[in-house]
């Protein structure tokens, strides 16, 4: 089991992290919502849970909780720019449909 994090995502996290002057990484996870039943959470962590998985990569924890990890297994992590956008894109192995609007996912 394990959840990975670009090269690219983890020095937009370390930047956000300095500049926010505290954190230990980032949250990972999934909730019940949108017309394909999951959507992705990610928030910026300031502690760890007991509970949560922990990954590091590129000097960047990735706190997963195990509930979630089912679903987001084998995922990547990514930061891109496409054109005037820029933000975080989820590479999941387990999604095996998505909706129209690109909110949610189903595995």
């Amino acid at each position: 089991m394990a959840v990975t994090i670009s090269e690219s995502a983890a020095r937009h996290v370390t930047r956000y992290l300095a500049k926010r002057g505290k954190g230990v990484g980032v949250r990972l996870g999934v909730k019940t919502t949108g017309c394909s039943g999951l959507a992705y959470k990610l928030e910026y962590a300031d502690e760890i849970a007991p509970e949560d998985v922990v990954f590091e990569q590129n000097g960047v924890k990735v706190l997963v909780d195990p509930k979630s990890m089912a679903y987001i297994d084998g995922t990547e992590l990514d930061f891109v720019r496409e054109g005037l956008n820029e933000g975080f894109k989820f590479h999941n192995p387990n999604e095996r449909d998505r909706c129209g609007c690109g909110e949610s996912f189903r595995v």
